[in-house]
């Protein structure tokens, strides 16, 4: 009998060591990406907002969209994300939730372009709220919360009057 546990495949033990190893990896990523995911979130909410104060402060035009979209691009030719569609996004964005720590809780949650299709589809706050929520619990991708959306969910379920809760 070997003074040291073997490490070889058929091992248990070693089993037990890469099932637990994998999962800390796979954890480590979903959380790695959340984080950048709520970085770009926080960067985007803070150029909406500048481009909106910029707007109705100084009277700027959708032409400054135009022109950052296109100065932004030259300066980060490697980086997506600073296209005019986009830019406007952040503007909706910011001007949606204009409480920065509500957008970037809520918002930081799912990735961008499940924020601009709430945005783009949705206009009323309550139902954008539940769309969010639903998406977080269910971890909805973009399709199906299209989907949700169009065929009117929210109404169906969400923005039924119910006394369940106060049934329970």
């Amino acid at each position: 009998m070997p003074e040291h546990p073997s490490l070889f495949p058929e091992d248990e033990s070693y089993f037990g060591l890469l099932n637990n190893l994998k999962q800390r990896i796979r954890s480590a990523q979903v959380k790695a990406a959340l984080a950048v995911n709520q970085e770009m979130i926080a960067l985007y909410w803070h150029i909406g907002r500048e481009i909106l104060s910029r707007q109705q402060a100084q009277g700027w035009g959708s032409k400054v969209i135009d022109r950052l979209a296109k100065d932004l691009k030259q300066e980060f030719p490697d980086v997506r994300g600073f296209s005019r569609s986009n830019l406007k996004y952040m503007r909706a964005f910011a001007d949606a939730w204009p409480d920065w720590e509500f957008g970037h809780q809520l918002g930081g949650q799912i990735p961008w372009r499940h924020n601009c299709v709430i945005l783009e589809k949705v206009k009323d706050r309550e139902e954008r709220l539940w769309y969010i929520h639903q998406t977080i619990e269910n971890g909805w991708s973009r399709n199906v919360l299209v989907l949700q959306i169009e065929s009117g969910l929210y109404q169906r379920q969400g923005g039924a009057v119910t006394n369940f809760d106060r049934t329970l």
